[in-house]
């Protein structure tokens, strides 16, 4: 188990939110979202969040939500791309044959599953280890 903070790739942090169960773009650079990456099986993680207690997941449609207990929509795949940064693409669910990736628009909200692909910087995190 690791407590990372996950940047988005332009460096805004990221949260999974209990009240809208969505990731939200934080503006407010004072609110460090920290979330916790457990890996589940090789390859495969949960990202839940600190504050809210709630796991990042993505049903079968692509649409990335909160949910409050884990289960299959939560596992994730990780893989680090070349750049340094990681993505997560659903573990269970695919669209066409293609895997969908958990991203944020330019707003900051969730792009839904269909419309990510792997080379998308919108899709790309960077971890880091949080001292506490």
């Amino acid at each position: 188990v690791s407590w990372s903070q996950v940047f988005f790739r332009f460096v805004v942090f990221s949260t999974v939110r209990k009240s809208s169960k969505k990731v939200i773009k934080q503006l407010n650079f004072c609110f460090l979202g920290i979330l916790e990456i457990t890996s589940v099986e090789i390859g495969v993680v949960a990202v839940k969040s600190i504050k809210s207690n709630y796991y990042l997941a993505m049903n079968k449609k692509g649409k990335v939500y909160g949910s409050k207990e884990f289960n299959s929509d939560c596992k994730l795949k990780e893989r680090i791309e070349e750049n340094g940064y990681n993505t997560y693409a659903s573990l269970n669910w695919k669209h066409n044959g293609r895997q969908m990736f958990v991203a944020l628009n330019g707003r900051g909200t969730t792009k839904r599953g269909q419309k990510t692909r792997r080379k998308n910087t919108s899709a790309h995190f960077l971890p880091m280890v949080v001292m506490s």
